[in-house]
């Protein structure tokens, strides 16, 4: 008797479980299920049959972990599992892949994802692994094709490819056809089930109004949360700064981490917070952080829920969750990398996903970044306040509530999580810097209109400080970053775009001092001042 995962919750293969059992297995974690009576109708009789697809598009990322850890609960669950490689689909997408390409993405698909699962021990020989160009290519295929063509609305087919498939102002063809071909899939494949991101919601719900049209069974529908890749947006494939790749170097996963929107306090589309709950609990069932005695020390915690609690409370700073992450998520992709070091998988990786920058007219016409695109700090709007009142938040310990004078008719309201590091007698009165064109943003129920803007250095014990500005500042003044005096700040950033957090793990004070700030000299005919 083998075991197959390392998770929480999860037995030895081989073991008999329940009709119910297996229910709680399939359906754990999952954030919604369609058709769940009649799983339960087919699980008293027989082995539930599961498929789930991907198209075969962009390379897969870490959140590929999350349907891989549903694919481990549907073989505990006894569950007869194939895994579709939708190449045509992928073609259909506004052609994500090229046609030339699809064979190549095919094969690295099937390795990368034969490779995940190896990483947490998942057993091959209990999967079944098919490609859509297989059977969606063959004649009875391709009627039904047209005859379900004759039924779905033009409106039904987008409003039911609208989170899946790529929207563009002139759709083509292709992808209104793309959610009919994935209903069909189901019939085709013989499956009681299909398993996908709770995005193919409108996809599933297409394939239960239609399918019995044609005469074929209606099936059930389990779904997975989308996790936030590490930008706060939905993790894709097509956005490399949203995402960590699964043969991502261990130095590039520390930088993407670093970058990663991971606000104190902030529990609401938070990247790192949500893969510790979607990826690490389910398959390894613990999460680890290291810290100095001083800040708590080493914890170990055992279900997602405390993590989320202290971090909430800023018991968890978000360089300490990182740094677990980081560890736990290094240990997950090692195997992966390991087999990919052979050359002919290297190979195969260069070939599928050729560096676009390679190909002939590559960058023409398009060697500078678009106006407002651009990532420079002049997009920062950086302004000396003045700190007129400080207290403790009224629900939360670890909160001040300041009103800070920036210049303007109304001092700010600025909620920042300092009480930990500076008194309230420090903070009184006191000239600091901030960052005035963030989406203003409510903390504990009250809304920040600003950033108040640190430095620290870590040690024992660490150190934050508000950043000084020079001596004769003014409130409202606003501050360079030097070389980049020229520059119009956004009137405010984009956070999906998430300027801030992109440019601030660049920014750095010089000497050995946090505060004041060094190399800051005044400007008086302008009223700014350089960093």
């Amino acid at each position: 008797m083998n075991v197959y995962i390392n998770a929480k919750g999860l037995a030895t293969m081989g073991e008999q479980l329940s009709p119910d059992q297996k229910l709680h297995l399939i359906t754990r974690n999952l954030q919604e299920v369609l058709g769940e009576e009649k799983m339960k109708q087919v699980l008293a009789e027989r082995e539930l049959k599961v498929y789930w697809g991907t198209a075969t598009t962009g390379k897969p990322h870490v959140a590929y972990f999350v349907p891989m850890s549903k694919i481990a609960d549907f073989l505990k669950a006894g569950c007869e599992v194939t895994i579709l490689f939708a190449d045509l689909h992928a073609f259909l997408d506004n052609m994500k892949a090229p046609w030339e390409l699809l064979e190549l993405r095919v094969e690295y698909y099937e390795q990368v994802i034969k490779a995940m699962l190896e990483s947490i021990g998942v057993p091959l020989d209990k999967l079944k692994f098919i490609k859509g160009t297989d059977f969606q290519l063959s004649r009875e295929y391709t009627l039904d094709v047209y005859r379900l063509s004759s039924m779905v609305t033009e409106h039904d087919a987008k409003k039911a490819g609208a989170e899946v498939v790529k929207q563009v102002d002139h759709p083509l063809l292709s992808g209104l056809l793309y959610p009919g071909l994935q209903a069909l899939d189901e019939e085709y494949l013989k499956v009681d089930a299909q398993f996908g991101g709770v995005d193919q919601r409108k996809i599933f719900t297409l394939a239960e109004k239609y399918l019995p049209s044609l005469g074929y069974a209606k099936r059930s529908h389990l779904m997975n949360p989308m996790v936030p890749g590490l930008t706060g947006a939905k993790m894709s494939s097509s956005e490399e700064e949203s995402k960590i790749d699964l043969l991502d170097r261990k130095e590039d996963v520390k930088k993407k981490l670093k970058k990663a929107f991971c606000e104190p306090g902030n529990i609401e589309n938070n990247g790192v917070l949500s893969f510790v709950k979607h990826v690490l609990f389910p398959l390894i069932g613990e999460f680890s952080i290291k810290r100095d005695p001083k800040f708590g020390g080493d914890k170990t915690y055992t279900d997602f829920e405390e993590v989320e609690k202290e971090f909430g409370e800023e018991l968890i700073h978000p360089g300490d969750l990182k740094a677990g992450v980081e560890v736990a998520l290094n240990k997950l992709l090692d195997p992966i990398r390991k087999k990919f070091e052979s050359p002919e998988l290297r190979e195969l990786s260069n070939t599928a996903y050729p560096d676009p920058s390679k190909n002939k007219g590559a960058g023409k016409g398009n060697s500078k970044a678009a106006e407002g695109d651009e990532l420079v700090p002049s997009r920062l709007d950086i302004r000396v306040g003045k700190v007129l009142s400080v207290e403790k938040h009224p629900d939360a310990d670890s909160l001040y509530l300041e009103k800070i004078d920036v210049g303007e008719a109304e001092p700010r309201t600025v909620v920042s999580g300092l009480v930990a590091y500076v008194s309230q007698e420090a903070l009184q009165d006191r000239l600091v810097l901030l960052l005035c064109n963030l989406k203003p943003q409510k903390m504990r129920g009250v809304e920040s209109q600003a950033m108040l803007l640190c430095a620290s250095i870590e040690g024992e014990p660490r150190r934050v400080e508000p950043l000084d500005p020079p001596e004769g500042s003014s409130p409202g003044e606003r501050v360079f970053v030097e070389g980049y005096e020229t520059g119009k700040p956004d009137d405010k950033l984009n956070p999906k775009k998430k300027t801030w957090e992109k440019l601030q793990v660049d920014l750095k004070v010089s000497g050995e001092v946090c505060s004041p700030m060094a190399g800051q000299t005044p400007d008086d005919q302008t009223g700014t001042h350089h960093l």
